[in-house]
């Protein structure tokens, strides 16, 4: 028996090497050992029949919260998020910083099934309940060249630095912040990914900034690479302005080699990408956002009992995934030959991981994700409660990290509701 395991009988797509179609996928040792149409059963000590499935590239989730623990309840458990999800890369967005960098490694990185990287947050203070109090991200609490010194220290995992482009902080700093998050950026040579949409009110007893002034002053600050994020927010401040137009510079900063991430999560609105995608914006690559805010997680003592703006975020148990995520494009009219690029190639680019993460290609770690494709009239809906029927669903099966299978078995997995 020349294989450990033998993938029989799916949909093969890896964009990386222009496949899509019928083809097996042999795992031999914890990496691919070939894809080739009709491989023989009998060459595999291990046969799962695939028919009618999806087969995939290890899916890779751009925008994931997963520093367990240390950032309270906004962190979640990464294998619950990846492997058992049907994931098995992660992109923590901001989680980790200069100062807990040691800690993300040994209890995140080190710790579980999934692959884990990291775009290092700009603040010092990272995801620890930050998003409670906006005076932890004022420009005092960045440091340029900690930040960067971390980064360099920790190039294996540090891929990208995290910053928030939004309505709350704006007003009481200006650019400021986001100028310093571009310093970090250019002195690493490494991607900025930027939130746009509100994070917090403007401070008492002001008005405040006008959103649609956000994303151009930001854009300027740019680097090719950099990663503009939410282009579908239903909150004030991202690529739609207060006219239902998107921005002019959007598309001016896409055409000077600025990415896009769809960084699903609550502030995904239907009727935004609707606008978005309408206007010719078309993402680069589709992150989750899943965490413990949308979630049951408990509140851990000393956090605040409510948000202080309680009108742009979000709270409860709203359940997606990748693959959610992946259905939602669908029924935005995307076709899936555009949106497995967005899961797999796009972001091993990203991560400037091309040829190790994102592919099948012999010899590979074996991350593989396989999916249900099914068919049928299914309800979506987002956090403005507008609801879209679609006929077509991808759940997830299983996934095999490095060659070792696991069941999407994940508490966070949605529902599918029938229409």
């Amino acid at each position: 028996m020349q294989y450990d395991l033998l993938l029989r009988g799916g949909r093969v797509i890896d964009p990386a090497q222009n496949i899509d179609g019928a083809y097996d996928v042999a795992i031999k040792d914890g990496k691919i050992a070939a894809v080739t149409p009709n491989i023989v059963p009998s060459s595999a000590k291990e046969v799962v029949d695939v028919s009618g499935m999806l087969v995939l590239p290890g899916l890779i989730d751009t925008h994931a919260h997963v520093f367990q623990h240390v950032t309270g309840r906004f962190g979640l458990d990464a294998d619950l998020c990846g492997v058992h999800s049907g994931v098995t890369t992660l992109f923590d967005q901001g989680g980790p910083s200069c100062m807990t960098m040691p800690a993300f490694r040994e209890y995140v990185v080190n710790a579980k099934k999934s692959r884990v990287i990291a775009f290092e947050s700009a603040y010092l203070v990272g995801g620890m309940e930050g998003h409670y109090y906006p005076s932890l991200y004022k420009p005092d609490c960045l440091d340029v060249d900690a930040t960067v010194a971390s980064a360099n220290a920790n190039r294996d995992i540090v891929k990208g630095f995290k910053a928030h482009a939004e309505i709350g902080g704006m007003s009481r700093w200006g650019i400021e912040v986001m100028r310093l998050s571009a310093e970090i950026g250019k002195g690493a040579k490494l991607p900025l990914y930027i939130h746009f949409g509100q994070l917090w009110p403007a401070p008492d007893g002001t008005q405040g900034i006008d959103p649609d002034t956000i994303l151009p002053e930001v854009v300027k600050l740019l680097k090719p690479g950099d990663v503009l994020a939410h282009p579908f927010s239903r909150h004030p401040g991202s690529f739609v302005d207060r006219n239902g137009k998107v921005h002019p510079v959007a598309k001016e900063a896409i055409a000077n080699g600025v990415k896009v991430d769809v960084g699903h999560g609550s502030h995904f609105s239907f009727k935004m990408a609707r606008i978005a995608l309408d206007a010719g914006i078309m993402p680069d690559t589709l992150g989750a956002d899943m965490h413990g805010y949308n979630t049951t997680v408990p509140r851990p003592a000393g956090t605040p009992d409510q948000h202080s703006d309680q009108e742009h975020m979000f709270f409860g148990s709203q359940r997606f995934s990748l693959v959610s995520a992946m259905t939602a494009m669908l029924a935005c009219g995307l076709k899936l030959e555009e949106i497995i690029p967005m899961v797999t190639t796009n972001c091993a680019v990203m991560a400037g991981m091309e040829g190790q993460i994102g592919t099948l290609k012999p010899g590979v770690e074996a991350d593989v994700s396989v999916l249900n494709d099914q068919r049928g009239r299914w309800v979506l809906q987002d956090n403005e409660k507008t609801q879209v029927v679609t006929d077509r669903m991808l759940t997830p099966a299983f996934c095999l990290r490095a060659g070792e299978r696991f069941d999407a078995d994940a508490s966070i997995l949605p529902v599918a509701q029938a229409a």
